[in-house]
């Protein structure tokens, strides 16, 4: 049925199994529920208290390293390691900026 259309009902085309009513529907529910949950992802990743628990965690790695024996470079450039395997939002920006890599 690929790059076949068919009359629906006097009402429009239809193509790949979609009618003009039911791609309405979809964009009015999406319209809807995305919003909240991308304020809802956003505070859990950069809210007061995940920040809290991000630092805290951080704090103890560096710690936990100073304690082992490592100098404070050694452990500063893990900690910088640990930081940036925690960030969410810097993994998903890394993950689409390389996404386009190599593609023209």
């Amino acid at each position: 049925m690929r790059g076949q259309t068919r009359q629906v009902n006097g009402m429009g085309e239809e193509k790949h199994g979609m009618n003009t009513e039911q791609v309405k529907e979809m964009l009015e529910a999406f319209s809807e529920k995305i919003p909240a949950l991308l304020n809802s992802l956003t505070d859990s990743i950069y809210g007061k208290e995940a920040s809290a628990k991000f630092g805290a965690a951080v704090a103890d790695f560096y710690t936990t390293l100073k304690k082992s024996g490592m100098t404070d470079e050694q452990a500063f450039k893990l900690t910088e390691q640990y930081m940036s395997s925690l960030n969410l939002g810097g993994m998903i920006a890394k993950a689409f900026a390389h996404r386009g890599e190599g593609e023209e």
